[in-house]
């Protein structure tokens, strides 16, 4: 399942993702896992979530995110929920760009049987097809 938190920058959306996913710490059986591009949200997590901030793995582009997060999720088949705060900014594309990033973490959530959250700055009349169907 994938799901998606959309807004303007400074809406709150990382708050948002910080909420969900120390709510998943009480109910998940599996492994939690956060992506992010900066630190500033490490402290704000409970220790049981998984904090990656993806400068650490000069990812570049959008074909790049894609391979980290398929391995990030192949390196452990008890990961049960994804978050990736700023999906936008990590690919460094506009998100009507982004067709192929969210068909291919449709395809992983399904075959991992893993909830992906992911949080774009935008709004909701800005936000294509393809990101629209998950919200």
């Amino acid at each position: 399942m994938i799901k998606v938190i959309y807004g303007a920058k400074g809406t709150g959306k990382t708050k948002t993702m910080i909420d969900a996913a120390n709510g998943t710490v009480a109910v998940a059986k599996g492994h939690m896992i956060f992506i992010t591009d900066n630190k500033r949200s490490m402290y704000e997590l409970d220790r049981q979530v998984r904090f990656i901030d993806t400068t650490d793995y000069d990812i570049a582009g959008e074909a790049a995110l894609c391979g980290f997060v398929k391995g990030v999720i192949a390196g452990n088949n008890d990961n049960e929920y994804v978050f990736i705060d700023g999906v936008v900014r990590i690919a460094g594309k506009p998100v009507q760009e982004m067709a192929a990033f969210f068909y291919m973490l449709e395809k992983v959530a399904k075959d991992s049987d893993v909830t992906i959250t992911v949080s774009v700055s935008a709004e909701q009349e800005e936000l294509p097809d393809f990101v629209t169907k998950y919200l």
